[in-house]
């Protein structure tokens, strides 16, 4: 039985009962973004759900070109759950890919949206993140790309470059 309120969902059965929240956007994740969209402050940002799961909050950000800092950084996060057991965590990241056209007409930037939820990241956390990613979103104007990574090698530099530049890339 599904039964909808504004906020929650509830998914019943005779087995198990879960309670799936949608967590808010903190000001501090529109300010970022808006400080690597406007500004160029930030070549990207990582955003994690707050211990309780009540809030979606900024983990980290990065100002250099280091692209294997911030893969590295989504590949180790850690999201503790309700009984305290620590494990692989999903986060959500945006990151700002500046890349050459192969044609030679000029660099281009396309500010990226992706969804890390690894696949042995626990089930919980999944779920959580996935119902919540979309109030992120829309409180992030102008993302021009939309990745969802499960295993390392979708977030591989050439992997997402391929996709971001849908092939223009050099």
């Amino acid at each position: 039985m599904f039964r909808a309120q504004e906020e929650t969902h509830w998914l019943t059965s005779d087995l198990f009962r879960v309670t799936i929240c949608r967590a808010s956007v903190s000001p501090e994740c529109i300010q970022a973004y808006n400080d690597l969209k406007l500004s160029k402050k930030h070549k990207y940002i990582i955003y994690k759900l707050s211990d309780d799961n009540k809030q979606i909050v900024v983990d980290s950000t990065g100002e250099g070109d280091d692209y294997e800092e911030f893969r590295d950084k989504l590949v180790n996060a850690k999201t503790k759950s309700k009984t305290g057991a620590v494990g692989k965590g999903p986060r959500y990241a945006i990151y700002d890919f500046e890349y050459r056209l192969a044609s030679g007409e000029g660099t281009r930037n396309k500010i990226t949206f992706i969804a890390w939820s690894p696949d042995d990241a626990g089930i919980m956390a999944k779920m959580v993140y996935a119902s919540s990613k979309e109030a992120l979103k829309r409180s992030l104007n102008g993302i021009a790309t939309e990745l969802q990574a499960n295993d390392q090698d979708d977030i591989e530099f050439e992997t997402v470059l391929k996709t971001v530049s849908k092939g223009t890339a050099a």
